[in-house]
């Protein structure tokens, strides 16, 4: 299989430019995600919609080829790759694809190799192929009690997400909890989920509901500004800002009582990050690379410039509404960032 950049039977090669990636704010393009897939074995009611239309297969990129763009990107020096979904435990021979990246780790090309998950599949897949890497892992828990966790996300199996998050512990690896904050519906629940993630030495992030296309459900309501949301975890925990970050948009605090690390990542509220990302689409089949095409913003031209995201679009595609951040986020390879705080 082909694991650097260059040709793929009858494709065009891609240049090995080890020229750095800047995007138009002046800043180096250190961290790429790539969607393997749309599907999800979950319906998450802020989401997805519970009847979806994915992608046919035939329209979706081989494992080769994203495989062969993460290799073009790492060696114009991206040095953070997450990939994402959909879930992308469902997508068949996935292992392959981390296999693959894996071994730019071990050469030290790549600082990080994460995976976003919802979980269900992790006890199938932290057992051998990722304890033989002993490492890191980061798991999204949408709610910490089974009813509202099957409620949330229609299809999930809250016990099987926990034998996964078990396992995935058990094998060495780095967890991370992501939950998102929705009102009248978790919000007086988020203190013990912090608890609970502290207490097994695993950092949280919480995430604001944003708009995800047809959904089903009209989520205005049960939008939560995250500022209220500190606010109210003020009242119990002291939180203290530190530098700490990752490849990601999450800013994170010190929780002096548990000894963890809390992050929060604000879309509406403050719909910024400070560092360039790339992003890659599955589809369509033999898209361009995303690095082929220019970079761009995503913040309102308002913006502070030193604030925005650049990121690069794929060419546009018939996506469905499925959406790669709601899924469950788990690190399969070393990371450079220093292991969780045990309480």
């Amino acid at each position: 299989m082909n694991s650097f950049a260059g040709p793929v039977g009858g494709a065009a090669p891609i240049i090995a430019d080890k020229a750095p990636m800047i995007d138009p704010f002046g800043r180096a393009v250190t961290y790429l995600r790539v969607s393997v897939t749309d599907r999800c074995d979950f319906r998450c009611t802020y989401c997805m919609a519970e009847n979806m239309t994915f992608l046919p297969k035939k329209d979706l990129l081989t494992l080769e080829e994203p495989n062969r763009l993460c290799s073009a990107f790492i060696s114009k020096g991206v040095r953070k790759i997450r990939l994402t979904g959909g879930e992308p435990l469902v997508r068949k021979n996935i292992m392959f694809l981390v296999r693959e990246l894996g071994q730019h780790v071990k050469a030290g090309a790549l600082d990080e190799l994460t995976l976003t998950t919802n979980g269900s599949q992790l006890a199938k897949y932290a057992d051998e192929p990722l304890r033989k890497r002993r490492a890191p892992h980061q798991c999204l828990a949408r709610h910490a009690e089974p009813r509202k966790f099957k409620a949330i996300t229609r299809w999930g199996d809250y016990h099987k997400v926990m034998e996964g998050i078990d396992a995935a512990q058990k094998a060495g690896l780095k967890i991370k909890l992501n939950a998102v904050a929705l009102k009248d519906f978790n919000e007086f629940e988020i203190a013990d989920m912090l608890r609970f993630a502290h207490g097994r030495g695993m950092d949280m992030t919480v995430i604001e509901t944003m708009p995800m296309g047809e959904i089903d459900e009209d989520r205005t309501d049960q939008y939560l500004p995250l500022s209220k949301l500190r606010a109210d975890l003020e009242e119990q925990f002291t939180l203290t800002e530190i530098p700490y970050k990752t490849g990601g948009p999450a800013r994170y605090v010190e929780v002096k009582e548990t000894g963890g690390r809390l992050g929060f990542i604000t879309p509406m509220t403050h719909n910024f990050c400070g560092a360039a990302t790339a992003c890659v689409s599955p589809a369509p089949a033999r898209s361009t690379c995303a690095s082929a095409r220019t970079t761009r913003p995503t913040c309102a031209p308002r913006c502070a410039p030193p604030k925005a995201t650049a990121t690069c679009q794929p060419r546009s595609t018939k996506r469905s509404p499925a959406s790669p951040r709601a899924t469950i986020s788990s690190s399969i390879a070393p990371t450079n960032a220093p292991p969780s705080p045990a309480t």
